[in-house]
Order: structure tokens, then sequence, then C-alpha cells
């Protein structure tokens, strides 16, 4: 739910693989979904296209794999996400790198808008499909796969990575107010999927799981729909489901310098191997709706600081007027979150609102599912949230239920890189 500042950085699409796309599998174009694809902040490469490129609305395009960082971080939000985080079951070093191989090859192919596997949906008769075949015909809907390393994949005695722990890479402490759910919470591993297509995206979680059974299993994953936060602030922004606008402040796809500053972990902060990598903080955070439903509308907006219609600043006309602190109340959201209120901090979020039915008394079980990219938790995230778990009025109206800290590495540079390899070089 903070204030902050986020940004992306179109890429080329990787055209490197041969394997036939879903459509010819199939033989035929089936309609996949882009809602929101003009958020991809310019063209893409078209696959098997040569150079031409095409808008990411028109194709439902692919987005890059290859890169200096990791797509899904920076990139311009899609509409839809799957989250994963894992419990590592092997014992061997070895089997977790071959794991990690695999998942970056199956990665590239579904990034690429191609099924898993040489044999597709196909293969011997008598074995499984390389491919469950649910995303067959669909178009590769911008997805992304983003992949985070946390704190126990680091234990003594488990892969030999005790001395490579980032400082950084800290267990979060327990906030005022957190009523963590250890099931919905921790993780040795992470995959973060989205894409402007619900069945796309779970696709590509389903199929890493299959691909890693028996060497680990899924600890706990959590649908978004209704992205809360942009990084093209050209676009409208986006509400949560408190009805408010989110993410005003987010920082500009453009804006290179923004992330180098907040974002990349960079050479020098301490572990070589996440250099051109990042820390992802997850919180699940329930928003008691029906309180919320029938408090007033001024109320609401003195919590927020912002209007309900425009989303403009307390005092202000326009969303994107620079807010004048002192006029919104000593305690509201958007005054406590500010990084002029916190010494500067800022983070890249690109967070998602939930629904997941009804708790056992009828109420929804909804909210923000709250994702921060930064280059360091322990200035970022940490400093941010002691604050307003101490003092934001919006406390009344929610609670953090699950929480998760990731190290993000750096991106897979061409087809023979792999996701972790320089941490298990």
């Amino acid at each position: 739910m903070a204030e902050s500042k986020q940004a992306a950085q179109p890429e080329e699409a990787d055209q490197s693989s041969s394997t036939p796309s879903r459509r010819a599998v199939l033989g035929w174009g089936g309609a996949g979904l882009a809602i929101g694809a003009a958020a991809a902040g310019g063209a893409v490469a078209a696959f098997n296209s040569g150079t031409d490129s095409v808008p990411a609305a028109a194709a439902g395009a692919a987005m890059p794999f290859h890169g200096e960082h990791q797509s899904g971080i920076a990139t311009a939000v899609q509409d839809r996400l799957h989250f994963a985080a894992f419990d590592v079951k092997t014992k061997s070093r070895d089997e977790l790198v071959k794991l990690l191989k695999d998942w970056t090859e199956a990665a590239r192919l579904m990034t690429s808008g191609h099924p898993v596997g040489e044999g597709g949906y196909g293969g011997l008769p008598e074995a499984p499909p390389d491919d469950t075949g649910e995303a067959l015909g669909l178009k590769a809907s911008r997805l992304t796969l983003t992949i985070g390393f946390g704190p126990g994949l680091f234990a003594k005695d488990r892969f030999g990575l005790e001395g490579k722990r980032p400082e950084a890479l800290i267990e979060l402490e327990q906030f005022p107010g957190d009523s963590l759910d250890p099931a919905r919470s921790g993780g040795d591993l992470c995959v973060q999927a989205c894409a402007d297509d619900p069945q796309v995206a779970v696709h590509a979680i389903r199929q890493l799981a299959r691909i890693g059974f028996g060497k680990v299993a899924v600890r706990w994953s959590q649908l978004g729909f209704g992205k809360t936060s942009s990084t093209t602030p050209d676009e409208q922004t986006p509400r949560n489901m408190m009805g408010f606008k989110d993410g005003t402040r987010n920082i500009s796809g453009t804006d290179a310098a923004g992330l180098e500053k907040h974002v990349w972990v960079g050479a020098g902060d301490g572990s070589d191997w996440l250099t051109g990598g990042s820390y992802l903080v997850a919180r699940r955070i329930r928003m008691h709706i029906e309180t919320w439903d029938r408090t007033s509308l001024q109320e609401q907006e003195d919590i927020i600081g912002r209007d309900k219609g425009e989303g403009a600043p307390a005092g202000k006309s326009k969303e994107r007027d620079e807010p004048f602190l002192k006029a919104m109340k000593p305690d509201a959201h958007v005054r406590l979150a500010h990084p002029d209120s916190n010494n500067g901090v800022t983070i890249l979020r690109r967070g998602y609102s939930f629904t997941d039915g009804t708790d056992g008394l009828g109420r929804l079980d909804a909210g923000l599912f709250f994702l921060a990219y930064q280059r360091d938790v322990r200035k970022g995230f940490v400093p941010l949230q002691r604050q307003l778990s101490k003092n934001d009025s919006l406390n009344e109206y929610i609670q953090h239920v699950g929480s998760a800290v990731f190290a993000v590495p750096p991106g897979v540079r061409d087809k023979d890189d792999w996701w972790g390899r320089t941490l298990f070089a």
C-alpha cells in the first residue's frame, strides 16, 4: 500500500528458439487475451518474423526473457498474476542446479509463446505429454517469469551456499499488527508469473511445479487480478479494492536512474552474484472490506490522503499535483508513505488485488497482494513498514497475513545462461 516509485525498461523479444509456437502446434489461432497490453512500453519483436515488430496490444506479444535484469520487475505491469513459493525437497546440490536449468529452458519457451518440451503436447502416447496443454492456442500474453531465492536456501549444510547469503536477505521482523499465517509465508524459491491472460500465468506455474515434482513442492501460492500499480504513468492509474487510485508516484518506465538508485543491486553492494538483481518482499494484505464499505467518503479520503474520484492529493485538484503533505491528516496513508516522510525511501511495486472467497463468517477474503522490489530490504521496505505499521490510520482496515522475502538474481543473458548461475558458479 506504500506510496512509492517504480520503473520499466522495454527490451527486444528473444527469438532464439525454433520450437513451434502454441498456434503452430494446433494449426489454428486461439483467441488469447491481450487486455492492457498497450502498457508494454513500446513495440516488441514478433516471433518468426525477422526484424518486424508489432505493438503488444495488437499481438498479445511475447516479452523478452534474456537481458541484464529479469523481466517482470521493471516490465510494464500485466493484468494477471500467479505467484508461487516453493520448498526445496531434494538434498542434492546437483539436482537443484539441474532443476534450475530445466526451469530456465521451460521459462524461455513459455515466455516466447511456445509449449514446454521438444514434443509440445505430443510425445510418446505411452507417456505423459511434455506440456499439459491448457495454454495451447493462446498467445504469449506478455508472460514474464521471475525467480527469487529465499533465506532458507542459504542455510548451513544444505547446498553449500551459506557463505553467499547476502546481508540484505534478512528474515523480516514481526511488525505491529501482523497476523502472519506460516502456511502463507516464507519459501526457499519463488516464481512470479505475470500475464494478460490468467490461463497463461496459471499454466506457467503449473509447468514449473510439474517439472520440479520430487525436487520441490509448492509451499503456498496466490492468484492476483487487477494490477494495483503501474510502471507506465501515461496510462490511467489503477485502483485497489478500496476504490482508490494506487501507485500514482511509481517511477516511470523510462527512469533508468531511478531503477539504478532504488531497485537494482549494484556492484559493491555486498554480494557479487546478485549484481543486477534485486530484493523482493511479498506481503498478503487482507482488507476488512465490509468495515471499509460502511465508512463515510470523507473519512475514507482523510485516511488515504487523496480524493476518491480524481485521486488528487488533499488540497489539490489533479491526481499528479505535487502533494502538500501538511494538508493531510498526520496519520494519512499517503503522508506517512511518501518518500519525503521516510528519508527518501523508494520501492518499486507491482501488487495485485485478490479475492479468495469468504471466511467462516461470510466476509470477503480479499485485499492486496503486495510485491515490492528494492535495492536493499533494510533500507527500503523495513523502515517504511515500521512507520506505517505504527502510525497509519489505514491499519484499522487492513492486516498483513502473509509474508516472504527473496533475493532476485540478475537476468539470464543468453541461451546458454540459466537462473541462478551466478549463485552456483
